[in-house]
C-alpha cells in the first residue's frame, strides 16, 4: 500500500476532477508484478495501468489500491470489470469511494467472488494523496489550502510594506513544489496591484522541470493593473468579479478544479475564513519579528475570544529555519 501511495502521489496535481490513485498488482505468490496510477482526464484509471503492466501474472492475484475502485461507466469502463477479466483472486483499498456515482465497487468485487478489504493505511491517505479530492466529492466543493508565511509576531509585511523574503529560501521552495501539486493558486485583486506576483511554479527542489501550471485565480473587482504579470502567457489565468467565496468555490467547481492553494493577502484570507470555506492552513513562521505591519488575517467575523475557531494541529516540523505548522478545520466547523 505505501509503493500505491507513493505512486499516486507523483500523479497528484494532473488528474482533477479525478482523484490520484495509486495500484500495484502482486502475482498469487506475492510477487510486485504491476504499478499504475491515474492518468489525466480520460485516461486509464490506476487500476488498469497497473493490470496492464502486469499481465496474465495478475491472475489470481492481488490488487492493492488506495481508492476502492469504480464501479460505474464513466469516460472510462468500470475498474471493477477490469479487475474482474484479469482474475484478480483478493483486493485490497484503503478508503471507500465517497462519490455516490462510482461508489460500491467493493460489492460487486465481493459478490463475483473476491476477497475485497478496506481500511489499510486509510489515515494516511485521508491526511494525504486524496485529502482534497475526498473532500470534493463529499462537499461538492474544491479544497482550500491557506499558505502564509508571517513572522513570530504574526506579521506578513514590515511597516513600510516590503514583504521579501520573511520566510526561508527553504521554504520558498517548498511551497513552489506544492504548486505543482495542486489545481488552482489564488490571490486577491489587491495582492496582484502591490506585489505583482506571476503564481507560477518553478523548478523543484530535486531540479525536474514544471511540466504544467496551475490555474492562476485572481479575485475582486475592479481590473487588473496593464502589464500584471498574472497577465502573461506563462499560465492561465481566471479572474473571478466577486467577493463571495461561494460564488468563487463554485466557480472553481464548475471547471473540475479539486485543490486550490489561497496565497492571497489578510483581506482574502479573511473572508475566506470567515465564511469557514478554509479547510487547511499551513502556516511558514520565520524566526524573526517586526513588531508593526499588516498580520496574516483580518476580519475573520470573530468578535471576542470565545468565537474563536479552534483548529487542529496535525503537524508541526522545520523547513530551513521556519516552523511548519499544518493544521485543518475540525470536523463540522464548515457552515
Amino acid at each position: 500500500m505505501a509503493l500505491a501511495v507513493a505512486a499516486g502521489e507523483r500523479v497528484r496535481g494532473t488528474t482533477s476532477p479525478n482523484p490520484p490513485v495509486g495500484c500495484v498488482i502482486l502475482d498469487a505468490d506475492g510477487e510486485l508484478v504491476g504499478e499504475g496510477a491515474t492518468r489525466p482526464p480520460g485516461g486509464a484509471h490506476a487500476e488498469v495501468v497497473a493490470l496492464a503492466q502486469a499481465g496474465e501474472r495478475a491472475r489470481g492475484g492481488t490488487a492493492v489500491v488506495t481508492l476502492e475502485p469504480c464501479a460505474h461507466h464513466g469516460r472510462t469502463p468500470p475498474c471493477t470489470r477490469a479487475l474482474l477479466d484479469a482474475g484478480l483472486a483478493r483486493v485490497v483499498h484503503a478508503v471507500s469511494d465517497p462519490n455516490p456515482q462510482a461508489a460500491g465497487g467493493g460489492d460487486v468485487l465481493r459478490a463475483a467472488g473476491v476477497h475485497v478489504e478496506s481500511g489499510l493505511l486509510a489515515e494516511e491517505v485521508e491526511r494525504g494523496t486524496l485529502r482534497a479530492w475526498l473532500h470534493y466529492a463529499r462537499t461538492g466543493r474544491p479544497h482550500v489550502t491557506w499558505k502564509y508565511a508571517a513572522t513570530l509576531d504574526g506579521r506578513v509585511a514590515a511597516a513600510d510594506g516590503t514583504s521579501r523574503w520573511i520566510s526561508s529560501e527553504e521554504s520558498r521552495a517548498e511551497v513552489h513544489e506544492l504548486r505543482t501539486k495542486i489545481d488552482a493558486i489564488m490571490v486577491g485583486t489587491g495582492t496582484v496591484r502591490t506585489d505583482d506576483p506571476s503564481l507560477t511554479a518553478r523548478a523543484t527542489r530535486s531540479g525536474q522541470d514544471v511540466t504544467r501550471q496551475p490555474l492562476r485565480v485572481v479575485v475582486g473587482m475592479g481590473d487588473l493593473p496593464r502589464g500584471a504579470r498574472v497577465l502573461d502567457d506563462e499560465a492561465e489565468t481566471m479572474h473571478l468579479r466577486t467577493h463571495d467565496p461561494d460564488v468563487v468555490l463554485g466557480a472553481l467547481a464548475a471547471r473540475g478544479v479539486v485543490d486550490v492553494l489561497l496565497e492571497g493577502g489578510p483581506t482574502l484570507a479573511g473572508a475566506f475564513a470567515g465564511a469557514r470555506r478554509i479547510d487547511r492552513v499551513l502556516a511558514y513562521l520565520a524566526p524573526k519579528f517586526l513588531g508593526d505591519g499588516p498580520s496574516a488575517l483580518r476580519d475573520a467575523g470573530v468578535s471576542t475570544v470565545t468565537g474563536a475557531v479552534a483548529l487542529v494541529v496535525e503537524q508541526v516540523s522545520m523547513c530551513g529555519p521556519d516552523v511548519r505548522v499544518s493544521a485543518v478545520m475540525p470536523s463540522g466547523a464548515a457552515r
